[in-house]
């Protein structure tokens, strides 16, 4: 190991001179307590580094060790259902909100293994060399960068995750074993055999992002909104209903009355699929704005690192990263005291890269195992006073593929989502829409146009009315206002609360994108036909449709069909009328 002596400190960051060898990125321990840190920078005979912990009482003289090793996590078993800090260690509720700097270690926890190969079977990186039981059973991969033949391993029990289980001679005679789990530096991507193309997308269970802004599956959204958009309730949305296998929540630099919620509300949800706990499938990484600012940077690295570690097992993993904007404050903080030249709005000249970094490391991809996993990246981003053009929401728009802004007016009037549909965006919505002709809407890509279109008018049309009034407006610019305040009630809006509307499938989404493109077709061809727009507003298949999320649930789908033939009669009955008064 090698030592240097703290020379200069500052905050969460210390400047160290030794005559030994060091290397960026190295995890080094602090002071008599051997507090956690990373070295940044290497500067002649002297390092500088960030500490992951309160710094009060270091002071130039105290020692720097190096452990010879990234800044690492414990990756396997026991990660699922429990509560980590930035750097994945555990969050007990004995713990309280810090965790002591001289705390004792947990004790060792055992876990089951099932072997699942025998001496003398030959196996790679990736590849299954048993299983760990449970509610959700684990598989036990022989980690990256080891391969050989079996030449040992252990029976069906109990082990520690330290433990080894098995052991391999490889190809050059020397042996190599390794436990339940292994450790894996946080900035280092995890490798994989090859990337896979857009094939589907990861759907979340909300009409206006699913039908409207759908993200692929391994795709990057980003969710931007002021303060009180709603952007942490509809990541806990997200993280109930979408079809994620596992769901990992990083609450980077959030207030910790927000965080508190989170982890008093998130461990009572119930797992729609399985009927037990969602917290069962779940890994929160806790980071709040009242811990050490540089524990707050490592922590989305943390979490990606988590992350891929499922994805590698054949997973389908949803990281929720809330929020980014907390994460590049922190990147901006220590910037700050190391004296870097700043960019934009004091923030590093390297924000853009690290986002770039961050969000790179989703995507579908065939692991070294040869199973097909996945991480999708929701990042939210808290633009002060809402201003898009922030460097963060800007330099974040560039790396992600699906733009969910949140809108304080839609907001503000309890309208959920409130994602506004103008300023949001999907750049893989024409890549996704073979998907949607699969389950039976081949008609998707261009009602999904029409919609937008229409909403586009809405506003346009809005201006004007409030100059010379909606009266004033003709016929078929006032049908246009009606219209368009259906399809926000009828798609866009869809209450979480809702028993049954808090979750819509992609079978009832098409149902209902299809009926309601259907009523704009009907009623633009009724005010061609000289019906008025009022008249068209009257038809009680109208006030049902604004209503049809709360009326026709998962159950009733088959029943938007004789509401179609109903919908279809009325119009008829309408325009025969306006014939016969002719």
């Amino acid at each position: 190991m090698t030592e240097a002596r703290i020379r200069w400190i500052s905050g969460p960051v210390l400047r160290a001179r030794t005559s030994e060898s060091f290397h960026v990125h190295e995890a080094i321990a602090v002071g008599a307590h051997s507090l956690p840190g990373e070295v940044i920078q290497l500067n002649g005979d002297e390092i500088v580094a960030q500490i992951y912990e309160d710094t009060t009482g270091l002071k130039p003289g105290d020692p720097v060790t190096g452990t010879g090793s990234a800044l690492s996590v414990p990756l396997g078993p026991g990660l699922l259902g429990r509560i980590f800090d930035g750097l994945l260690r555990p969050l007990d509720e004995s713990a309280g909100a810090f965790i002591s700097a001289a705390a004792t270690p947990p004790a060792a926890r055992r876990f089951g293994f099932e072997p699942q190969v025998k001496v003398g079977d030959s196996l790679g990186a990736g590849q299954r060399a048993g299983t760990v039981p449970g509610a959700h059973p684990l598989p036990v991969l022989v980690p990256p960068g080891i391969s050989g033949r079996v030449s040992w391993v252990a029976q069906a029990a109990e082990y520690t995750a330290d433990e080894p289980v098995c052991r391999l001679t490889r190809a050059d005679g020397a042996p190599s074993s390794f436990s339940l789990a292994h450790s894996w530096p946080v900035r280092e991507p995890r490798p994989f055999m090859k990337r896979l193309p857009v094939a589907g997308p990861m759907i979340t269970g909300q009409r206006i992002l699913d039908t409207l802004f759908p993200v692929a599956r391994g795709g990057r959204a980003a969710i931007p909104g002021g303060f009180g958009t709603g952007k942490t309730i509809l990541q806990e949305a997200l993280a109930k209903w979408c079809d994620a296998d596992i769901i990992v929540y990083v609450g980077c630099g959030e207030r910790g009355n927000e965080m508190a919620e989170v982890l008093d509300e998130l461990p009572k949800l119930e797992d729609p699929r399985s009927g037990r706990r969602l917290m069962e499938r779940t890994v929160i990484i806790a980071n709040t704005s009242n811990m050490p600012v540089a524990a707050r940077e490592a922590s989305i690295y943390t979490a990606i690192t988590v992350a891929e570690y499922f994805r590698d097992q054949g997973l389908h993993v949803a990281l929720m990263a809330d929020s980014t904007s907390r994460w590049a404050e922190a990147l901006r903080e220590v910037s700050g005291r190391l004296g870097e030249l700043p960019g934009e709005s004091g923030y590093p000249a390297y924000l853009s890269s690290r986002l770039a970094e961050f969000y790179e490391r989703a995507g579908r991809v065939q692991t070294l195992g040869g199973a097909e996993g996945s991480v999708t990246i929701i990042g939210a981003v808290s633009p002060p006073a809402g201003d898009f053009s922030e460097p963060v929401t800007m330099n974040t728009r560039r790396c992600v593929r699906s733009f969910w802004a949140l809108d304080r007016e839609r907001a503000q009037a309890r309208f959920f989502p409130a994602v506004h549909p103008l300023l949001s965006y999907s750049a893989d919505a024409e890549m996704l829409a073979p998907w949607w002709q699969v389950q039976g809407n081949p008609d998707w890509l261009t009602q999904r146009r029409r919609v937008l279109e229409l909403l586009q008018a809405q506003v346009h049309l809005e201006r004007m009315a409030r100059i010379v009034g909606k009266d004033a407006l003709p016929p078929a610019q006032q049908l246009t206002l009606l219209c368009a305040e259906l399809v926000n009630e009828a798609v866009l809006r869809q209450s979480s609360f809702s028993e049954i509307d808090r979750y819509c499938s992609p079978r009832r989404q098409t149902a209902i994108l299809s009926i309601v493109v259907r009523f704009l077709d009907l009623a633009a061809a009724a005010v061609a036909a000289g019906v008025s727009p009022e008249k068209v507003a009257g038809l009680p298949v109208r006030l049902t449709l604004q209503r049809i999320g709360e009326e026709y649930g998962e159950g009733r789908i088959p029943g938007i069909r004789a509401l179609w033939e109903r919908m279809e009669h009325e119009f008829a009955s309408l325009t025969r009328e306006k014939a016969d008064a002719r």
